[in-house]
């Protein structure tokens, strides 16, 4: 069986999330009540039994920001006591002035790998997240980011196709930070005109060298598991990046809503099947082991 690290899924308890504990608010995803509930690491492990991951990231879900610490010392007692996941990609303001004592409060916990602060902005008030488009080139933001570089951590960097070119100069800014771009940059447009915006701005992040991609969450603006959407957008990715800058992540308890979590790896399987052997490995395991440092 082929050895897989989920790079980018969640667990949650429902009462910690203002997004799913308080009224239902549309969310970029559609509606979710399904998953409105908690979503603990066992029933986690079950989704994944038999589909060949061997190891995961948890990435952060939103709760209130003052609590940042708070899920991560909740997600670090999941590990000890689980096993899963193996590392922690958590939360920081970095519209503060300076955004180390966050750090210094991040860097207690020894699953922390990287930081996420979600910049994603859009004309659709239905996909809009960030306060505003253009916070990649803010000036306190970019130097808030460069000093993830004294603590080793990454940033999960999430942007739309139009951000990518401030993307691109927020990563040429700090070029000791390893920049992992969620979701494959977040194609929502699927028009002719919209794949080859995508497709350069993919371009210009690729052309900084300390940015990788991570191949999930696509099924975010079609609300379906499509081996042929995940077949075509793996495919331009790894052309653009390359193998060795591409990473697999489940997105679940998100995907969850339309398809199983083996249904959505075989779909991965499939769409790997054409790479050489240490492609296809570098894209299901071997990226994702190193951006994250999983192998210590």
């Amino acid at each position: 069986m082929t050895e897989i690290v989920d790079a980018h899924h969640h667990i949650w308890r429902q009462a910690d999330l203002p997004w799913l504990s308080g009224p239902m608010q549309p969310r970029i995803f559609g509606p979710y009540e399904p998953i409105r509930r908690d979503y603990p690491i066992q029933e986690y492990l079950d989704d994944l039994a038999g589909s060949g991951v061997t190891r995961s990231v948890y990435v952060q879900t939103n709760w209130a920001n003052d609590r940042f610490e708070d899920e991560t010392a909740w997600v670090q007692q999941t590990a000890k006591d689980h096993g899963w996941p193996h590392a922690i990609v958590s939360y920081a303001d970095f519209n503060v002035d300076d955004v180390r004592p966050q750090l210094d409060r991040l860097a207690r916990y020894p699953l922390v790998r990287g930081v996420r602060m979600q910049l994603h902005w859009h004309e659709n008030p239905l996909y809009r997240f960030a306060a505003r488009p253009d916070l990649c080139a803010d000036p306190n933001i970019r130097r808030n980011v460069a000093r993830l570089a004294e603590y080793g951590f990454s940033f999960d960097l999430q942007v739309f196709a139009p951000q990518m070119a401030d993307a691109a100069g927020l990563a040429e800014a700090c070029p000791d930070v390893t920049f992992i771009l969620q979701h494959a940059g977040m194609l929502e447009d699927l028009s002719p005109h919209g794949q080859s915006a995508w497709r350069g701005g993919m371009m210009r992040l690729a052309a900084c060298p300390n940015v990788v991609s991570k191949l999930s969450g696509l099924g975010t603006f079609i609300h379906r598991n499509d081996p042929a959407h995940v077949a075509g957008v793996l495919a331009d990715t790894v052309t653009i990046f390359g193998a060795d800058r591409c990473l697999f992540g489940s997105n679940f308890p998100i995907e969850k809503l339309w398809t199983s979590y083996r249904e959505l790896v075989n779909a991965y399987l499939a769409a790997t099947a054409h790479l050489r052997a240490d492609q296809r490995d570098a894209v299901l395991r071997t990226t994702a082991m190193r951006v994250y440092r999983l192998g210590i």
